[in-house]
């Protein structure tokens, strides 16, 4: 009779066990995937802040001087015609990411979207760099060289517009580098919690 009792103790004991390192597994889980859930949407939040400056440079803040400065209209076409351009990955990322569900996807498939937005980034970052390089060239020897309604000359008034798109520009790569070392931090979250829930899932 007490061998039985003991038997029964111990297989309520076993059942909690087990229920304990269920829940105990279910946390675990629950904890890695709101790690990433959080690197994700800090990542998309730049993405989406990004897109949104960009649309109001190009629709409101850049028309608004060509309209107010005697800028050619070949040059406002060219820089215009860059950011444009330079929307079409933004987009690209945007959508790539809109597809992460942590919830509707393994973490093999996540794993293969994170690639493909790397990727997208990595030919990005390069073909940015010398659009803008290329663009700002272009439009200052359109407007130096050829604009003469503008009146430029080689003074105090031409120092101006440059300086300040010198120093406007130096700003940009010190904001962009700052969000592109933010954004690697926390690319590397994701990969470290993908690989961590890939363990659950075997």
């Amino acid at each position: 009779m007490e061998l039985e009792a003991l038997k029964a103790s111990w297989n309520k004991l076993d059942e909690r066990l087990a229920a304990t390192e269920i829940v105990n597994f279910r946390m675990v889980k629950e904890v890695i995937q709101q790690k990433t859930k959080s690197a994700y949407d800090g990542i998309m939040g730049q993405n989406i802040y990004s897109f949104v400056v960009n649309m109001l440079i190009i629709c409101v803040v850049f028309p608004y001087v060509y309209m107010n400065t005697p800028i050619q209209a070949t040059s406002f076409a060219i820089v215009e015609g860059v950011m444009v351009i330079g929307l079409i990955p933004l987009v690209w990322k945007l959508s790539l990411l809109s597809k992460f569900d942590l919830g509707g996807k393994s973490s093999r498939e996540l794993s293969r979207l994170v690639l493909t937005y790397k990727k997208i980034c990595h030919q990005e970052k390069a073909w940015m760099i010398g659009a803008v390089c290329l663009a700002l060239i272009a439009f200052y020897i359109l407007e130096l060289g050829f604009n003469t309604k503008a009146g430029y000359e080689y003074s105090t008034r031409l120092l101006l517009p440059l300086g300040l798109s010198l120093l406007t520009f130096g700003l940009g790569l010190v904001f962009a580098k700052w969000q592109l070392r933010r954004h690697a931090q926390q690319l590397g979250e994701i990969e470290r919690g993908l690989e961590e829930l890939r363990e659950f899932e075997k």
